[in-house]
């Protein structure tokens, strides 16, 4: 933005604050003083210009000293060690009487006795009697290097780096002391103008006319209309938006559902809230089974009961559970209840769908599938909730058979997993026969169990119109 007018016209009132600010000084503290704005707003302003190519910011970071809690009593009070030396500045003494003229700590004392040893201020006879020598007395007379830094320091923050010889080794004394120095790391920010930037310090900005933004009374009243808004730089950096991204279990779960689709199965819907007729009557599950329990499902308490589908499917249902109607089966030998039937339940496992699809008219051959959420009474942990998705489906078609399964379940084991090796067991679900266990085997947790198959009974399929294997 090489052109000053138009540079003025995009200019913030932030930034026209600070921009004549920048003829005198170009210290950031120095400017949120003159300003009278507070330290973010001035970083935004000179952030702002900085991205026009006004100006560039730098940091300069420096180590200062301040004093600690006992540095600022030991300037008051003066430090232990003077306090030991004018004990016996007039004669010497033993330990034990300047412990208790001082009030020194035994830690103090014995910090006393090595620093001013180190400073051949002291001498120390017989029965630790100490007096003071021609060093001591100089000391006294001149006061501490420590002493002179701890002065130093009270008049302003020094930078560690600008000290003295002299004052460093005092530095190094103090600092082995506890709560007596304070290193702090202080940034500062110091601003060099462009050529650009020189130009508008020294142009004149005039005075602030234009319109920052459009509120909606402008609107309404039409007084917009004939303003001077503010420009803005279309091209000026801004912070990266980064967009919402989706959970990495729900990602998985859509991945799966990418592949079985690949594999040619159309998916199936059902409502989570189902009727017991589908999830346990229409597979061929009889109503006295334990899995119907409150303790293995959940129960809908308003409304409790749900509407059946046609009569006609109905008693169909009925007579394959109290004698097995046409099937060439017994069933279940007992009085089937259409009441506990209509009862209304969360969907319990994704199976309740599949009888939903089979009673419609569904394409033979065909191959369907659906990923739902299921819920089931649980205890929950790492591994267990009571809310779950599961995978199914079936595939239908005339003259399939059991070896047709084993080998539709092996590709899918293979497609989804990339196992290696594959074991199929024998297994009983109440709506299958034969029914079969898939296992494949881990590189690190060994076998695993997959998933569990079979063919639909006759008792469930012929009930719903259905005669081809299932």
């Amino acid at each position: 933005m090489n052109d000053i007018k138009e540079l003025i016209k995009t200019l913030h009132p932030l930034e026209r604050r600070i921009i004549p600010l920048l003829r005198h000084t170009s210290v950031f503290s120095e400017l949120v003083k003159k300003s009278g704005l507070k330290d973010v707003e001035v970083m935004r302003a000179l952030q702002w210009l900085q991205s026009k190519e006004v100006l560039k910011i730098k940091e300069d970071v420096k180590e200062v000293l301040r004093l600690g809690k006992n540095g600022m009593k030991a300037l008051e009070r003066g430090l232990p060690e003077k306090a030991f030396l004018t004990s016996i500045k007039n004669k010497a003494k033993l330990l034990s009487k300047i412990k208790e003229e001082t009030s020194l700590t035994e830690q103090e004392v014995n910090a006393c006795i090595g620093l001013l040893k180190s400073k051949a201020a002291i001498h120390i006879g017989k029965g630790m009697v100490i007096s003071i020598n021609d060093n001591g007395r100089k000391l006294l007379e001149r006061g501490s290097l420590e002493e002179k830094l701890l002065k130093r320091i009270s008049e302003g923050e020094i930078e560690t780096a600008k000290l003295r010889d002299e004052e460093r080794f005092a530095f190094e004394n103090l600092r082995k002391r506890k709560d007596m120095l304070k290193q702090v790391l202080k940034k500062e920010w110091f601003i060099i103008l462009s050529d650009l930037g020189k130009k508008l310090v020294t142009s004149n900005l005039g005075s602030v006319r234009s319109i920052e933004k459009l509120t909606p009374a402008m609107l309404k009243t039409g007084s917009w209309r004939n303003k001077e808004f503010r420009g803005y730089d279309i091209n000026a950096k801004v912070p990266k938006v980064y967009g919402g991204k989706r959970h990495p279990y729900a990602e998985f779960v859509e991945n799966v559902r990418q592949r079985i689709v690949e594999m040619g199965f159309k998916e199936m819907w059902g409502p989570i809230i189902e009727l017991e007729f589908y999830n346990f009557d229409a597979l061929f599950q009889p109503q006295n089974h334990p899995a119907r329990t409150w303790s293995a499902t959940y129960r809908i308490k308003k409304p409790r009961y749900g509407r059946l589908p046609v009569r006609k499917v109905v008693e169909a249902v009925r007579a394959a559970h109290e004698n097995g109607a046409n099937t060439g089966s017994k069933g279940w030998q007992y009085k089937w209840s259409e009441k506990i039937a209509s009862q209304l339940m969360p969907r319990a496992h994704d199976t309740a769908i599949s009888p939903r699809y089979l009673i419609q008219k569904i394409e033979v051959p065909g191959k369907y599938f659906s990923l739902v959420r299921c819920f089931r009474p649980d205890v929950i942990d790492a591994t267990h909730a009571v809310e779950f998705n599961q995978l199914g489906g079936f595939v239908i078609g005339d003259n399939l058979n059991f070896k047709h399964l084993l080998g539709l379940l092996k590709d899918f084991v293979v497609e989804m997993t990339g196992a290696k090796e594959i074991k199929f067991f024998p297994d009983y679900f109440p709506f299958t026969e034969p029914s079969v266990q898939v296992s494949a085997k881990h590189p690190e947790f060994g076998w695993m169990e997959l998933a569990g198959a079979g063919i639909f009974r006759p008792e469930l399929t012929e009930p719903l119109g259905i005669k081809e294997p299932v």
